[in-house]
């Protein structure tokens, strides 16, 4: 299973890029590959081959009519492990003994 962070923006558009944003967000949404939006990028989880090409679909649709595009990326891959996007922080609240602002 893989978590995979990602932000991803066309360079020379304006100083804002939430029309871009929702774009990709509309991708995202549509692939059915569980996600959590951050204020900073957005994270996938799945497996291999739906990952990138959620990530692949999001480059195509903003190489359309943006002739530069930016993109971080992370990936964090575990064997055998489901539905870390949210255990993850799970475990870490447990050892705080508390819930965290996420």
């Amino acid at each position: 299973m893989v978590l995979l962070e990602f932000a991803m923006a066309p360079h020379g558009q304006g100083e804002s890029l939430s029309a871009h944003v929702a774009r990709i967000l509309d991708v995202i949404d549509k692939s059915g590959v569980p996600y959590q939006l951050t204020p900073m990028g957005t994270i996938l989880e799945g497996e291999w081959e739906d990952v990138m090409g959620v990530v692949t679909a999001c480059f195509k649709a903003l190489q359309a009519d943006c002739p530069r595009i930016g993109m971080n990326l992370k990936v964090d891959y575990r064997a055998g492990r489901e539905s870390r996007l949210r255990s993850k922080i799970e475990k870490v609240e447990a050892h705080l003994g508390r819930k965290l602002s996420t």
